[in-house]
């Protein structure tokens, strides 16, 4: 019986890229840790919530997440996970990114990931799996980006109130209530969200909500129920927020996941 490869094995491999396959089961969470190489994070059904020092990247079916070697980070699942991860050597390649990245994830580029799980972690040079490896990192450059990110405040008062949004997403709530909180004027606060963020208060809290309802979605809560969940009256402001931002309504988004 042949042996069941491990992230360890991916990161003792002596090539540049290695491929790694797991499952892991809905509502688990992979507590912080890093690794010495950058890793493509994908899956083929479910939804992650990635989550370092840099914000937090919800990543469903059809997204896949960069992260750089040595960047601390953990993964919450909703949904089974059909995790399929990419490990990349530091030195593979300079035109890779730098920072944290959600990409879209082509049928082509999918398929290039599936097949590198089965490419032994000690394939020859110049093979046909060496090839299928660099190809890899070629969809991996040229895959659109997206905005699939929850920034998050390095301003530790600021940090705290949005962790509690986060939190309790339905809450209803103003930037006068949040800024009393503090001990600030609304307009204080305001600035406060575009310095830090590069947003408005408003366009964060529709961010974090949309981001946080595609878990619930793709674990399949109806529409309405994601809807009250997170602070929408009804089923018709979620989809309209939902198509505005997305350009898709969320029956449709899911459907093509």
């Amino acid at each position: 019986m042949d042996k069941v490869r491990t992230f360890q094995d991916c990161e003792r491999s002596s090539r540049p890229v290695a491929a790694l396959a797991s499952d892991h089961p809905d509502g688990e969470h992979i507590a912080p840790h890093s690794h010495p190489r950058a890793q493509l994070i994908h899956t083929l059904g479910g939804v992650m919530t990635v989550t370092s020092g840099e914000g937090s990247w919800v990543v469903p079916a059809g997204r896949a997440v960069w992260m750089p070697p040595r960047e601390e980070h953990g993964i919450r699942i909703a949904g089974d996970v059909s995790m399929r991860t990419i490990f990349v050597r530091e030195d593979a390649r300079s035109s890779l990114p730098l920072t944290c990245e959600v990409i879209e994830v082509s049928a082509f580029l999918r398929e290039a990931i599936v097949a590198a799980t089965r490419i032994p972690l000690d394939y020859a040079p110049t093979s046909r799996d060496e090839r299928v490896m660099e190809l890899i990192l070629d969809e991996i450059e040229a895959a659109p980006r997206l905005h699939l990110h929850v920034a998050m405040p390095r301003d530790p008062r600021l940090g705290r109130l949005c962790e509690r949004l986060i939190a309790d997403p339905s809450a209803s709530v103003t930037l006068e209530d949040l800024a009393a909180e503090i001990h600030v004027s609304g307009r204080t606060l305001a600035r406060l969200f575009h310095r830090e963020l590069g947003m408005s208060f408003g366009e964060w809290l529709r961010r974090m909500r949309l981001l946080l309802s595609l878990p619930r979605l793709a674990a399949g809560a109806s529409v309405l129920q994601v809807a009250l969940e997170h602070g929408y009256d009804s089923p018709s402001a979620f989809a309209a927020m939902f198509r505005r931002t997305l350009g898709v309504s969320p029956t449709a988004y899911l459907a093509h996941q």
